[in-house]
């Protein structure tokens, strides 16, 4: 599967030839149920065997932590980088996210530019959970799979780019979240650096997600702690 974005809106193929060509849905098919078909198809040579499949990780899923509150099966496979993409941050036809107050992470074509991230290997039984993470079926996100390159191999991953989406600056709580994220796995120095000098709302309210984050960071430090006294 191939994908672009154009003029803030993503369009997706399979095999060079368009979904929309290949399916007829009629005009009454729900968006619910066409997310879920189209996650599906995104879904096959992504998957390792019939119970595992491959995500690669650019945004607030970097960080281990965020990752597993929700699929607690995501192991780390290897740090990857993606050719031809930038990273930019926005929200789904503007609407400002709830959970981060300010942009959030998403990927568009770029010839010449790159995403690092991490490639997590994850059960068949977290998908469900991954896609409500990233709103499929409400539309604001797309699954798609893409090819990206570790120490001179290629592998096809799941991943998820942002329908409509209108640019808006993350909030400093979200960018810590990715810098963490990317610090954790060991991506590129300077590729970090990038992160750290992305512009931010400076919003300084409460966000009740960064509580959460630091009580799953501390129970993984005590159960570390754990297993090394024993």
């Amino acid at each position: 599967m191939s994908s672009s974005v154009v003029g803030g809106k993503s369009s997706f193929s399979l095999k060079s030839v368009s979904i929309k060509d290949t399916i007829e849905f009629p005009s009454s098919f729900s968006g619910t149920l066409y997310s879920l078909i189209f996650s599906l198809l995104a879904l096959p040579s992504c998957m390792e065997n019939n119970h595992t499949f491959l995500y690669f990780a650019y945004g607030s899923n970097l960080l281990k932590e965020r990752l597993q509150l929700k699929n607690p099966s995501a192991t780390v496979y290897c740090v990857a980088r993606l050719k031809d993409y930038k990273l930019v941050f926005g929200n789904h036809k503007g609407l400002a996210s709830d959970r981060w107050h300010g942009g959030v992470a998403t990927i568009e074509h770029s010839p010449g530019d790159e995403v690092w991230g991490v490639v997590w290997r994850m059960n068949m039984s977290d998908l469900e959970s991954l896609d409500s993470q990233e709103n499929v079926t409400l539309g604001a996100y797309s699954p798609v799979e893409l090819s990206v390159k570790t120490k001179g191999q290629e592998l096809n991953c799941r991943t998820y780019i942002m329908n409509s989406c209108v640019y808006a600056p993350p909030s400093p709580q979200y960018l810590q979240v990715i810098v963490m994220g990317a610090e954790q796995n060991g991506l590129p120095k300077d590729y970090q650096e990038k992160l750290r000098a992305i512009k931010t709302n400076m919003y300084e309210g409460p966000l009740p997600m960064m509580a959460e984050l630091e009580r799953a960071r501390r129970r993984a430090k005590e159960r570390n702690n754990h297993h090394s006294d024993v």
